[in-house]
C-alpha cells in the first residue's frame, strides 16, 4: 500500500514538493485560499506563486484542513515558522496515530526560540518529527533542474522510509540523523543570505561576497555545533549547500531582502512588496539571542541585526565588518 502524503501550505515551496510527492504517492494539498485550491484541480496550476509551471494532474488539493490531515500517512507542514504552532494546534484534532510529521520551514519560533520539529513534538507529542532541508530553490525544480536535500529524522528508520515519499527523479533525497543541524542549517543561513544581499545591493563586489559566505558559515556552524549540530552537516547539503544557494540566487527571499536594503529600501518597504516570507528577518532576532546564551561571537549577524531592528544601514554593516581585527581562521573573529 503507497503512503498517502497531505501538504499544508501551497506556497511555492510546498506546492513545488506536492507536485513531486504526487508521483509517489497519493498526495493532497491543503491550500489557505479557496480559490487556490480550485485553481489547483482545474487547471493544474498555482498561479500564485508558481504561475509559468504546470502541476502534476494526479495533484488533488483542498481547502479544508481537516479533510487535507484526516486520511494523511505522512503529513508535510509547508507553512512559515510564525504559523506552525497555530496551525499544527488545528492539525491536532484530525490527524491520525503516529503520523511522521515533516517540517519544509527554515525558521526559528521567536519567543521560545525552538526548532520547528521541538514545535511539532511540543503540540503533537505521540509524533515523528522531521525535517527536509536543502539547496531546493521551487523554480528551478519545477522546471526539472536536478536538486538534492536531505531528510532528517532521529530514527534512521522513519528517515528510510520517508525518503521514498520525496524522491523523484532529478529530485534526489538523502537521509541524516542530526534533526538539529539541519534545521539549524536551514535556518541561521537565511541571515548570512540577507548580509550577502546588502553587499549585492551595495556592489562590494565578487571577493567580498565569497568571503562574507564564507565567513558566514563559519559563524553559523559554531552557534549551530554549540546548540548541539554535527560539524559534517554543516559541511553538507543542509549547511553550506543551502547557504550557497540562498546567498548567491536572484530567486532568494532572503538576498533579495538584502539587495533591497542595500539600495537604501527600508525594511517595511520591502515586505510590504513581498508576497512570500522571507525567513531571516524574523530569525535574525532569535539567532543574535541565541548567540548571547551560547556564547557564540556573531559578527556579520549582529551586523544584520543591526540594519533591521536597531537603525543602522547597510553601508554601516560593511564598515563595521571590514573594521574588525582579523585573528586566526580557525577562531570566533
Amino acid at each position: 500500500m503507497r503512503l498517502r502524503v497531505s501538504v499544508l501550505g501551497a506556497g511555492s515551496f510546498g506546492t513545488t514538493i506536492a507536485h513531486l510527492t504526487s508521483g509517489n504517492a497519493p498526495t493532497t494539498l491543503w491550500c489557505r485560499r479557496p480559490e487556490t485550491a480550485d485553481e489547483v484541480n482545474r487547471a493544474n496550476l498555482n498561479s500564485r506563486y508558481l504561475p509559468d509551471y504546470p502541476l502534476a494532474p494526479e495533484l488533488r488539493a483542498t481547502a479544508s484542513l481537516e479533510e487535507a490531515v484526516r486520511d494523511a500517512d505522512v503529513l508535510v507542514m509547508g507553512v512559515p515558522s510564525v504559523a506552525m504552532r497555530d496551525t499544527l494546534g488545528e492539525v491536532a484534532k484530525s490527524i491520525r496515530p503516529w503520523v511522521p510529521v515533516v517540517s519544509l520551514a527554515k525558521g526559528l519560533e521567536p519567543d521560545s526560540h525552538l526548532r520547528m520539529t521541538e514545535v511539532i513534538r511540543e503540540v503533537l507529542p505521540d509524533h515523528p518529527a522531521g525535517a527536509l532541508s536543502g539547496p531546493n530553490l521551487a523554480k528551478e525544480i519545477m522546471a526539472g533542474y536536478a536538486a538534492a536535500s536531505v531528510i532528517a529524522f532521529e530514527n534512521p528508520e522513519i528517515a528510510r522510509q520517508v525518503q521514498g515519499v520525496f524522491h523523484s527523479g532529478l529530485f534526489r533525497v538523502y537521509t541524516n540523523h542530526d534533526v538539529i543541524g539541519c534545521e539549524l542549517g536551514g535556518a541561521l543561513k537565511n541571515v548570512i543570505a540577507i548580509a550577502t544581499g546588502m553587499g549585492d545591493g551595495l556592489g562590494v563586489g565578487d571577493n567580498t561576497r565569497s568571503a562574507v559566505i564564507t565567513r558566514g558559515l563559519a559563524e553559523l556552524t559554531r552557534l549551530g555545533v554549540a546548540m548541539g549540530g554535527a560539524p559534517a552537516t554543516f559541511a553538507g547539503l543542509a549547511g553550506i549547500g543551502d547557504l550557497i544557494a540562498t546567498c548567491t540566487s536572484r530567486q532568494s527571499r532572503n538576498r533579495h531582502v538584502g539587495e533591497e536594503l542595500g539600495r537604501g529600501q527600508t525594511i517595511e518597504e520591502i515586505i510590504a512588496a513581498m508576497n512570500q516570507v522571507a525567513e531571516g528577518v524574523k530569525t535574525t532576532k532569535v539567532v543574535m539571542e541565541l548567540a548571547a546564551k551560547f556564547d557564540v561571537d556573531m559578527p556579520i549577524s549582529n551586523e544584520v541585526n543591526g540594519v533591521l531592528y536597531e537603525g543602522s544601514t547597510a553601508e554601516d554593516a560593511y564598515r563595521g565588518l571590514t573594521q574588525r581585527t582579523p585573528g586566526s581562521e580557525q577562531d570566533a573573529n
